[in-house]
């Protein structure tokens, strides 16, 4: 799959239809619901789009994510978790898909407890910067849109993703008000 040549952001939530739909009016931006179409044709139509910001609602690791949060809840086991993963690595590796620049995640405060971890934690965890909060308005997306923060790209996911069932809610959470954004999920050591 031929790079994309824009940035591209991925609008999840339970208002993410909502405040796609009045996204595309602005200039610069491309906002494409993809959500119900397959993973090759969404990215083709995301990596084929020539403008400044493409905002979609294609998350490549959906079904990681929902693997990821029923096994936390008890509700599936490590080995449905384990073929998700796989699963995606060998789709991203492949360039079947990709994982976008950006998650912005509206009304997270309304997500449920496990999920609201996986957005803020798990996923946050390993680029802080690169998963979002917002309220669920196309002109408070707009205007993050003009004001994307920098950070480090995501790792690469054959380097993360298969140790997603060891990234346990609890184990972050205590110490979150401590951590620096950049630097979360880096394992740095400050020397004395």
């Amino acid at each position: 799959m031929a790079p994309v040549h824009g940035t591209t952001i991925a609008v999840v939530g339970p208002e993410a239809q909502h405040v796609l739909s009045s996204l595309d009016r602005f200039a610069g931006v491309d906002a494409m619901a993809l959500a119900d179409a397959d993973s090759e044709t969404a990215a083709k139509l995301i990596a084929t789009s020539d403008a400044t910001y493409v905002v979609h609602d294609v998350d490549p690791l959906r079904h990681v994510a929902a693997a990821w949060v029923e096994f936390f809840d008890d509700q599936s086991t490590a080995e449905v978790l384990d073929l998700e993963v796989e699963a995606a690595v060998s789709r991203l590796v492949s360039g079947e898909a990709f994982m976008p620049d950006y998650y912005v995640v509206i009304e997270p405060a309304s997500l449920e407890g496990t999920w609201r971890h996986w957005w803020l934690g798990a996923l946050a965890h390993l680029a802080p910067m690169r998963v979002l909060p917002m309220e669920a308005s196309a002109s408070s997306v707009r205007g993050l849109l003009r004001s994307l923060p920098t950070s480090r790209p995501w790792p690469a996911p054959d380097a993360w993703l298969p140790s997603l069932k060891f990234a346990v809610p609890d184990a972050w959470l205590p110490s979150l008000k401590f951590a620096v954004p950049d630097h979360v999920g880096l394992n740095l050591r400050l020397s004395a």
